[in-house]
């Protein structure tokens, strides 16, 4: 029996495991929707392409199941591009179904033609057309396949007239999903554990790539009395039930992380990729695994470059460890630990009721979410409170966006994984930034009844990008934002709203936000003057900082940088 290219695309993606499509329908791409209207999958009307991406790659990321966004030629697939970008560096398993002008029309400049496969196929595991009716299965297969296996986003690029086109292809293409076991050769563990065996002090870095082994990690952090940092993505893996655990490194890291990288013997780095090469150590030895061989040696020299699976290759080397171990380096890491801890809960006091502190609403959060709630986070500020503040309960889980950077990625993430997760409290913390660039889709959490809970750390400003013009030396400019009442906004739009704006109304305003039915938002406003903190301080940055006062007094704004002081040097 003869089938469509589009009904054939639907069955192939349902088969693979997807469920939900993300998009706005239109001209190249209705026959493929009436596909879907005709099928078991659901359609996500959306009001903007990008969060269509981002939603897509939250619901792939989270369910590690594919997901499927699609668009009209042109303009229509391009909206996508930033999402879908976002969504490949987080590995998420996501097919986008390109469409493209019909063939008659192809290379001859028609209106809203686009090359797809040179837009795509700088970011994607896989990017082709379907070309003739007789691919469309074993392309699709071939997409899902790679999308699932390598992790990222695979694109297929149809013509509008080929949705159309039947085919009687009736070859069982279906899509394989190996799990092999990799890790390091005997020889290569042999020489492993005599490095280990020889050094007196070892912080073990843990990234993403250690997601499925928190126990293996922390078997060997005993075993080497090594203290355990993480990086920020590993956090919800690593974190929780580790007693060897110190946090993170970098920027955004604390001190007992970059103190106990800075004082090891070896650095033993285990599934990451950390790129911020200023945070590993000069002249020491580090030792990686990582199952990518191009990422061996890729941000700092390597001691010994090995190629595994962390758990498996964890079990294999803890039989060749040996010996006793000196606690001093592990407790001197636990200690400032401690202290570090103890610095973020006493940041989030607050001198004036009036003024209320991020880091304040994001304990808040800590205490009143759900132990098993998932959490998005705008880049800048919000990704910092989630980060310090929230913790990882081992059933908690995070996203957000790390690698790629971007702005407005926490709603439409948390769409994507509030239609995965029905029964689960979603929880987005956004910037004020972040949440008017893609306004748009509050309608979508209505109109698709996506329980989506909104945080807003409603500050006035771009407050990252104001934090590094001040630390800079610089003015901040052009960083200002004149913000709607987002509380009055959201009821217009059909959400729960809520406004905070002094510290005394925010626990019940809080409790009633997560307690609401349906998707609700808070909207708090909090401290514009807040530094994030690097886990040092350094001098230049200092001194950057002071010219920034000195700048702003000659300008006339000799309260913000009273504000600033007091805030954040003399609480």
């Amino acid at each position: 029996m003869s089938r469509t290219v589009a009904e054939i695309v639907v069955e192939t993606l349902i088969d693979a495991g997807a469920k939900r499509c993300w998009g706005i329908v239109g001209d190249t791409i209705n026959h493929f929707t009436d596909a879907i209207r005709r099928s078991d999958m659901r359609w996500i009307h959306v009001r903007h392409e990008e969060a269509g991406a981002l939603a897509a790659g939250g619901e792939a990321y989270m369910t590690g199941e594919l997901a499927v966004c699609a668009g009209t030629c042109g303009p229509g697939s391009l909206h996508f591009v930033n999402g879908i970008f976002e969504s490949h560096r987080n590995g998420a398993p996501v097919v986008l179904i390109a469409s493209d002008v019909a063939r008659v029309e192809a290379g001859l400049g028609f209106p809203q033609a686009v090359d797809q496969r040179k837009v795509y196929e700088q970011y994607s595991v896989f990017c082709e057309y379907i070309s003739h009716p007789d691919q469309a299965r074993r392309i699709v297969t071939l997409a899902a396949q790679a999308a699932l296996n390598k992790g990222g986003v695979a694109v297929v690029i149809v013509n509008g007239d080929m949705f159309t086109e039947k085919t009687s292809d009736a070859l069982d293409w279906s899509v394989h999903r190996p799990a092999p076991v990799l890790r390091p050769s005997d020889a290569e563990l042999d020489r492993l554990a005599d490095a280990l065996n020889g050094a007196d002090k070892v912080t073990i870095y843990a990234g993403i790539g250690a997601r499925a082994a928190h126990d293996q990690v922390v078997a060997l952090a005993q075993a080497l009395a090594a203290p355990v940092v993480h990086t920020s993505r590993a956090k919800e893996f690593i974190e929780p039930d580790n007693p060897m655990n110190i946090g993170m490194t970098g920027i955004l890291g604390n001190k007992a992380g970059v103190e106990a990288i800075d004082r090891a013997d070896i650095m033993l780095c285990l599934g990451t990729d950390f790129a911020w090469t200023q945070f590993y150590p000069d002249g020491k030895h580090v030792i990686q695994i990582d199952r990518d061989p191009t990422h061996l040696g890729r941000r700092a020299p390597v001691g010994m470059g090995l190629v595994g699976d962390v758990g498996p290759t964890i079990d294999a080397l803890l039989p060749r460890l040996t010996g006793d171990r000196d606690r001093a380096h592990l407790e001197h890491a636990l200690k400032q630990w401690d202290e570090d801890r103890t610095a973020y809960a006493t940041s989030a006091e607050e001198p004036d009721p009036s003024l209320i502190h991020p880091q304040a609403v994001a304990q808040l959060l800590d205490g009143l979410a759900a132990k098993d709630a998932i959490m998005t986070a705008d880049g800048g500020s919000p990704q910092v409170w989630l980060l310090r503040h929230i913790r990882a309960t081992g059933a908690r889980r995070f996203l957000i966006s790390l690698l790629h950077g971007t702005m407005a990625a926490a709603y439409p993430q948390a769409m994507g994984i509030a239609a995965a997760y029905p029964d689960r409290q979603v929880i987005a913390l956004c910037g004020d930034g972040g949440m008017t660039m893609l306004m748009g889709d509050l309608l979508t959490l209505v109109q698709e009844k996506l329980p989506v809970k909104l945080l807003i750390f409603n500050n006035g400003s771009l407050g990252f990008v104001e934090m590094e013009q001040r630390v800079e030396g610089l003015l901040d400019s052009y960083t200002a934002l004149q913000n709607p009442d987002f509380a009055a906004l959201a009821k217009v739009c059909g959400l729960s709203g809520w406004r905070v704006d002094d510290i005394g109304d925010l626990e019940p305003a809080m409790t009633d936000w997560l307690a609401a039915d349906g998707p609700a938002l808070l909207d708090v406003r909090v401290n514009r003057m807040e530094l994030v903190m690097p886990p040092h301080v350094k001098p230049s940055q200092v001194a950057s900082t002071a010219m920034f006062g000195v700048k702003a007094v000659l300008d006339g704004r000799t309260k913000e940088v009273v504000d600033l002081l007091r805030n954040n040097f003399f609480r």
